[in-house]
Order: structure tokens, then sequence, then C-alpha cells
């Protein structure tokens, strides 16, 4: 019995290394197809985060009796007015930073250049410096590094959206059909489970829907107020490109644990090529920021933290960045979060089956540790 077991186990596995073998000599076949999910990945992806941003407002307005495809046509306004005043009062100011930065880059790594070279001389700071007279010319180096990385970064993002008319066109549609016929999903997808794991599949997709709803509200509060904070206080102390700076923040702290330290480095890189001192009121304004939303606003919104170790969130945005580029780091930690919950919930449907209790299968045996 064990024999055959033991060979029919080896046969399988055979038979799907087979399947891949073949899968990847008729890999062309699959080109138009994987070009299709390609060119549909952002809008898709773009449409999933509205959804859940937008979710509770619909339910909201639902429930104080409006249908909810006007509820969806009202927010729809709502946005567009929202859309409206964005570009009459932030979008110039936003706009001539941009264009300014963009000419004053290379004004900008002399002037890091000669800070560096000012601070070799300073009888305080040279001590730092000794035996090390080349600093300034290889972080400008390093600088002048980043800033194509930057713009590599940028053209990447670009080919990947592929094409901006794609996204302006379909966002609306796919999001309005999410927004409406949302509640419809969850359904459908249990007719495809055998009827004695209904229970235990229904659990586990209000589970993965309730971790996204609660990563994606909390996480775009959160760095919307941190933005306006560190906006204010660049302003306050003065620091050039504030908007811009602010503006940049907010995505990557999308990014969580590394996010803030990306989001941090061209804020102290603009504010020591104005000054020493300028990049440390800089670095100020970001530690007081970051500590509001940490320690006072995070348990306030959040509740409960993401349960992810901080090691495993770095190692995660590492392989989405070699995968898929940026897109790739913004939803490694979801992705993750998703198959945590099936991976622990079919871990426990196995054990239920094994072990003939009916209870295991919706309470997982594996341990809620981070990991």
């Amino acid at each position: 019995m064990q024999q055959s077991k033991y060979f029919r186990t080896s046969m399988a596995i055979i038979a799907f290394l087979l399947i891949l073998y073949l899968g990847s000599k008729v890999f062309f076949l699959f080109t138009p197809l994987i070009s299709i999910l390609k060119l549909l990945l952002v809008p898709m992806m773009l449409s999933g985060f509205m959804f859940y941003l937008l979710r509770p407002l619909v339910n909201f307005l639902e429930k104080r009796k409006l249908n909810r495809m006007l509820s969806i046509l009202l927010i729809y306004l709502v946005f567009i007015g929202l859309f409206v005043l964005f570009s009459v009062l932030v979008w110039p100011t936003l706009q001539e930073q941009i264009q300014t930065f963009i000419d004053n880059t290379p004004q900008l790594v002399d002037g890091l250049q000669e800070q560096f070279q000012d601070l070799q001389q300073n009888p305080v700071w040279s001590r730092f410096f000794t035996g090390d007279s080349d600093l300034a010319t290889r972080l400008s180096s390093y600088l002048n590094d980043a800033i194509n990385w930057v713009s590599n970064s940028v053209s990447n993002l670009i080919g990947v959206i592929s094409n901006i008319v794609v996204i302006i066109a379909t966002l609306p549609i796919i999001l309005y059909y999410m927004l409406k016929d949302g509640h419809k999903l969850a359904p459908i997808l249990l007719r495809l489970v055998p009827r004695r794991f209904r229970k235990s599949g229904q659990e586990m997709l209000r589970e993965i829907d309730g971790a996204l709803s609660n990563f994606i509200v909390t996480r775009v509060l959160l760095n919307v107020v941190l933005g306006v904070m560190l906006y204010i206080g660049f302003l306050i102390i003065g620091l050039p490109y504030s908007l811009l700076l602010a503006v940049i923040a907010i995505p990557l702290n999308f990014i969580p644990y590394v996010g803030s330290l990306l989001s941090a480095v061209p804020v102290i890189i603009v504010g020591f090529i104005e000054s020493p001192t300028m990049a440390i009121w800089a670095t100020v304004v970001i530690v007081i920021a970051q500590q509001i939303q940490d320690n006072l606003l995070s348990p306030i919104v959040y509740g409960k933290s993401l349960d992810v170790h901080p090691l495993t969130t770095v190692l995660l945005v590492l392989i989405g960045g070699d995968f898929y580029g940026i897109i790739g780091v913004l939803i490694a930690l979801p992705v993750y979060m998703i198959l945590k919950i099936i991976v622990r919930r079919l871990y426990g449907i196995i054990i239920a089956e094994r072990t003939g209790d009916t209870n295991s299968a919706q309470e997982p045996l594996i341990k809620e540790e981070q990991m």
C-alpha cells in the first residue's frame, strides 16, 4: 500500500514537471494573453485600490436609502470636483516646482559638492573627512547615479503603464462595476468550492477582504495626514520644493518601514544643498511627523498591527521590486497578506480532514506569529 502511495506521488510529480516542460515549449502561444494581462494589470490594480477606498462611502450612502448606482455617480461627481480644485489650487504650484527642480538639477549637484567642500574646510567637521579628500566628488557621483536611477524608474513605470489613455478610459468603468456588483463576486467564487468546504471558503474570503480593506483605507488616511504634516513643516522651515517633496513622500510611505527612509533621502539632500542647518531642520520635521504618525495616529486608526515582521517586509519589498519594479514594491505586502491567509486556512482544512475535527477547518491551527 505504501509503495503504491509513493508510486502515485512520484508519478504525479513527474506528470507536473512534464506539463511544465511542454508548457515551456509552447510558451509563445500564451504571449498575447500575457500582453493583455500586463496591459490590464495597472487599471485593475488601481481599480481594486479605489474600490476598497470608496466602498465604505457607497455602503454608507446606500444605508441612507440612496440607490447604489446613484451613490457611485454622486461619489464620481465629488471626485471630479476635487480634481478640478486640485488642478486650480495645487497643480500650478506643483508643476512649477517640478519644472524648476528638473531645470536646476545640475546646479543641485554642484551645490551638494560645494557644501561638502565647505564642511571639509570647517575645523569642526574636517576631522570626519580626514584622509578622504575625494568624498565630495564621490558623493556627487552617487547623487548623479541616484538621479539617473529615479529617471530610469519613472521611465520603467511609464513603460509598464504603456498607455495612459487606456487607464483613463478603463479605470472609471472597471471601478463602477466593482462598486456596483463587487458584493456578487464572493458567491460566484464559492460556487467553485466543494459544498463541504464552502463555509471555510466564505470565512477565508471575508478575512482576505477585511485585511485588504483595513490595509488600504488606513494606509491612505495615514499617508495623506503625514504628507500634510510634512508640507506644513517644510513651509515653516522654508525648505525649497516643499510641496513636491511632500507629494513624493505620500506614495513612498505606502512601502512599510522602508518607505519612510526612502522618502527622507531626497528631503535631506535638498535641505543639505540649501545648508547643513536646513538639512538638520528637515530631519527634525520628518522625525516629528513620523513619530506622530507611528505613536499617535497609527494605534488609533489601525487598532492592531499588520502582523508582518519588519524583516519579512524588507524581503518582500526586494523581491517585489526585482519582479515588477515600482509596482511590485507597492503590491508585495498585500499579495503576501492574501497568500498568508490562504495558506493558513488551507492548512486548517487539511488538519481538520485528517483528524475529523470539523472545528479545525474554521480555526486554523497555525499559530498567529509574526512572519
